[in-house]
């Protein structure tokens, strides 16, 4: 590894809790490109009867390496921050090999900058997933010092004092989630689960693991991704009774404001049931669900169960 890799590990990836924990790492940086490595690991299998990959690790890791694009891209310092970011998911992967995303920041406006990525295994010429991302730039009101590793984002606005979001607190009772079967990801996650007018309440609690913005400090754009898609995935379970099991097609989030060092929440809406693709709606808070901190949705393949 070259000494500006090591320098950019440094300061990058191991000042953040989030990329530290999971061992992930940049193997390469160009003009407006960026390479990150996501190392195989037990704890990313989301689909143990079929040996799948979930797919949370995979936007963690495409999020990381589109931010990465975007501070190769810019002539000076300033601070940005996720947007919206779609993924499309191509391939089967499983958890026993090294994933790597490249991503590359193809136009930069005075206030946007547009990314797009590729994300494979062992063959780059058959990608496993790829990545669309648009990420905020600050205005010169907004600009802050940059953290020591070169990224920071804008102050997240504060939370406003009306009654609602005063007043709303989460049920006491919750559960893990699967409890009779137990999937690595969403355990790696502490994902619980609450009723609330017989619909799920999907909980993820805040650990400092998941931070991937130390200044804020915030939890990582791609963490909060993968929960919102785990629980579109176990809403749909739950929908279907069994009867079938959801494959994720595509996912896109919409980012709001930050999430910030506080259990997360999130209620899904099944939009589409088809017979072969359902589409779920899925919304993100922190302290009220009337005001989110992200909104997305996703498409998913239904599959017969395997006998």
């Amino acid at each position: 590894m070259t000494p500006i890799l090591e320098d950019l590990n440094k300061k990058y990836v191991a000042r953040t809790p989030h990329m530290r924990d999971i061992g992930m790492r940049i193997v390469g940086v160009d003009q407006a490109r960026g390479t990150m490595v996501l190392p195989a690991r037990a704890d990313w299998l989301g689909d143990p009867a079929r040996g799948l990959l979930h797919p949370g690790p995979l936007t963690v890791l495409a999020d990381s390496a589109c931010g990465l694009a975007v501070g190769a891209a810019l002539e000076k310092r300033m601070p940005y921050a996720t947007l919206d970011l779609r993924m499309d998911y191509l391939r089967p992967a499983g958890p026993d090999q090294d994933v790597t995303c490249e991503a590359e920041c193809y136009r930069v406006t005075r206030s946007v900058a547009f990314i797009r990525a590729d994300v494979w295994q062992a063959d780059r010429a058959q990608p496993i997933a790829t990545a669309t991302a648009s990420f905020m730039l600050s205005t010169p009101a907004g600009t802050r010092p940059a953290t020591p590793g070169g990224v920071s984002m804008p102050e997240a606005p504060a939370v406003p004092s009306d009654a609602s979001v005063a007043t709303w607190s989460a049920p006491a009772a919750s559960e893990p989630v699967l409890r009779d079967n137990p999937v690595p990801y969403l355990q790696y996650l502490g994902l619980r689960v609450s009723q609330v007018a017989g619909q799920p309440l999907f909980r993820m609690p805040y650990q400092e693991k998941l931070i991937g913005n130390p200044r804020l400090p915030a939890i990582h754009g791609g963490v909060i991704a993968g929960f919102a898609e785990s629980a579109a995935i176990l809403h749909l379970i739950q929908t279907l009774r069994g009867n079938k099991l959801p494959k994720s097609i595509d996912f896109s989030i919409d980012y709001l404001r930050a999430g910030r060092p506080e259990e997360t929440f999130a209620s899904c809406e099944v939009v589409r049931l088809g017979s072969r693709v359902a589409m779920v709606q899925v919304r993100c808070w922190q302290r009220s669900p009337d005001y989110p901190i992200t909104v997305s949705r996703g498409h998913f393949l239904l599959a017969e169960p395997e006998s």
